[in-house]
């Protein structure tokens, strides 16, 4: 795991002092992205998920995320009230309380503390959990709080739809057995996942020192410590296996989403309370995702 945890700090580092040194072009971690999501995390879901024994208590992976988004909901009321903050605060705090970045931190992080085996898991909480709070709970929030047009649910839909790593969730489960050659394939592009994803977070990671601090430290608490520790009591009291209750704690246990807290900024809903509770989530995440593995075993 030290190896593991130095070799995600390292890139995190290099993609942070890359931005810094201007060695890239403004858009680079968009395209790394792009190539991940696009490429690398399909080919693995790919490769794994057919290996999956499938059952009923891989709903955890459903459920969990969606209850832990109706508790963030509820702290972010009650801290509006005693914090005496805007729709727009409220509306933030909500969205980066209830949403994780459970792919581009959650798979490489989950792959190397708990092992390539948790991967497929761990897109099953992010692919029917958090994405799908983007595409819908996301813009329905968003649209609450800046007075925009809500979305349909064919638009939210459609999102789902054309999310590639979604459709190789939807490609894997089907009973095909794919040849060598395939597998070969796919094996070397998802190796490229890790590395990519965590340089392309280092590229994104804004570090700003934060205004509303009693909304931001709230945040952090909330969502690096409640959160984990309430989906370990959820997972407990669903009977979830342990492979099962290991990622869904430290999926749940990811800082606030990039583009969750990218589309709250898009629509001037208190941004450096955004930018501060996803630039400090990440730093954060490095030092107590690794303790919640250590809590596990």
């Amino acid at each position: 795991m030290t190896a593991a945890l130095t070799l995600v700090l390292l890139l995190l580092a290099l993609g942070y002092l890359a931005r810094k040194l201007a060695r890239f072009p403004e858009n680079a971690a968009d395209v790394l992205n792009r190539f991940v999501l696009d490429l690398c995390l399909p080919a693995a879901i790919l490769k794994v998920v057919p290996t999956l024994r499938f059952e009923w208590r891989l709903g955890v992976l459903v459920v969990v995320p969606w209850l832990l988004a109706l508790l963030a909901y509820g702290i972010a009321r009650l801290a509006g009230r005693l914090l005496k903050l805007d729709r727009a605060s409220q509306t933030v705090l909500f969205l980066c309380m209830a949403l994780g970045n459970t792919s581009f931190l959650g798979f490489p992080l989950c792959t190397a503390l708990l092992g390539d085996q948790a991967l497929p898991l761990a897109a099953f909480y992010d692919q029917l959990g958090s994405f799908l709070m983007l595409s819908t709970l996301a813009p329905l929030a968003i649209s609450r709080a800046s007075g925009g047009a809500r979305p349909t649910v064919w638009s939210s839909l459609r999102a789902v739809l054309r999310f590639p790593p979604f459709l190789a969730l939807l490609l894997g489960l089907l009973p095909i057995a794919w040849p060598a050659f395939v597998q070969s394939v796919l094996t070397t592009i998802a190796a490229a996942l890790v590395p990519v994803a965590i340089f392309a977070v280092g590229l994104k990671l804004r570090i700003t020192p934060p205004r509303a601090f009693g909304a931001f430290v709230l945040g952090l608490v909330v969502k690096l410590g409640v959160m984990p520790l309430a989906a370990w009591g959820l997972a407990r009291l669903l009977d979830a296996p342990r492979a099962v209750l290991e990622v869904a704690v430290l999926q749940s246990a990811m800082p606030a989403m990039i583009t969750a807290g990218a589309l709250t900024m898009a629509a001037g809903l208190a941004p450096e309370l955004a930018a501060a509770l996803i630039g400090w989530g990440v730093v954060a995440a490095l030092f107590t995702t690794p303790l919640w593995a250590e809590v596990l075993r």
